[in-house]
């Protein structure tokens, strides 16, 4: 089930505002990639904390007022659940746009940054989480770093 500001689960309820926001925009988004609710929740709270105490206040403050978790609209509906996800080694590969985080077999990605620097950080932080392993490709999709995690 994806939340928003209205609609999240009771372990969020005391959060302060940005990180409410933001472990709900992290639990939507491994919703999106197939993960387990029972698993996200945990996991998002976590990362959304550690996201405030890395950032400056000046950024925080302004994800506060611009950042707008909203429900998934029926595209969500789509995507099967896999659970299977939280076994597979997170990847960086080439995008479009930059570069994508995904989980091995995954379709889509869970996130796109235009720095490769910034996606190998958030993949190393998923890949922590899960107890994985890290495989990040060059432009060309060779695998050019591995790290495991488990």
């Amino acid at each position: 089930m994806p939340w928003d500001m209205n609609d999240y689960p009771a372990s969020m309820k005391n959060l302060e505002k940005p990180v409410k926001k933001k472990a709900i925009n992290i639990a939507n988004a491994m919703l999106d990639e197939g993960y387990e609710e029972g698993r996200v929740i945990p996991i998002a709270i976590e990362q959304a904390k550690e996201w405030s105490e890395n950032h400056s206040v000046k950024e925080v403050k302004s994800y506060e007022k611009h950042g707008n978790p909203t429900k998934r609209d029926k595209e969500h509906d789509k995507y099967e659940s896999h659970p299977e996800r939280m076994e597979e080694s997170e990847v960086v590969e080439s995008h479009k746009d930059g570069w994508q985080v995904k989980s091995e077999k995954a379709k889509k990605a869970s996130n796109v940054y235009g720095k490769k620097s910034d996606a190998i950080r958030r993949a190393e932080e998923i890949a922590e989480n899960k107890g994985t392993e890290l495989k990040v490709e060059d432009e060309d999709g060779n695998v050019n770093k591995k790290e495991s995690f488990d």
